[in-house]
């Protein structure tokens, strides 16, 4: 619920189902944990709890959820399509950990074809803001994921 007593919108709650989908894959690889241990983990102590620092965000749980299951279903061909989306001789391993996680995030929507691709494409766009609030990434994303999309979803460009 929002401080008025309303429930968030559906574009609030799918954004933070995005959001945390992101901190999750940043954490399954950081900390080495599966997708399971990691979305049980969000699902019940993260979206929407009360903690120290206040109640988090309400999110799209069935949302959060698939993205993560995507990552690791669709990960080797999300990753591809990363790798061809950057410079040459720049894997994605070299990329920071959380623009990673942004773009396998990114990726399996893509993949998956349930959201169009402009739509995906700024979400994770305005989404990094969150995290690089300078602005050079939030560019570098961009273009990544628009390469991505044309590749995965190039009916959507036509």
């Amino acid at each position: 619920m929002t401080e008025s007593g309303k429930r968030p919108d559906r574009r609030t709650l799918s954004s933070a189902a995005r959001l945390y989908a992101v901190q999750a894959l940043f954490q399954m690889e950081a900390a080495g944990q599966s997708a399971d241990r990691v979305t049980r983990e969000f699902q019940n102590f993260r979206i929407a709890a009360d903690d120290r620092d206040g109640p988090t965000a309400e999110a799209d749980e069935a949302l959060f959820g698939r993205i993560v299951d995507e990552v690791v279903i669709w990960q080797s061909r999300i990753d591809q399509a990363t790798d061809r989306a950057l410079v040459e001789r720049w894997p994605i391993e070299r990329i920071d950990p959380v623009l990673r996680a942004v773009f396998r995030a990114a990726g399996a929507e893509l993949v998956t074809g349930r959201a169009p691709a402009k739509v995906v494409i700024s979400e994770y766009v305005r989404l990094t803001q969150a995290f690089f609030p300078e602005g050079r990434e939030t560019k570098f994303v961009n273009a990544v994921l628009d390469h991505m999309a044309r590749h995965l979803q190039p009916d959507s460009f036509s």
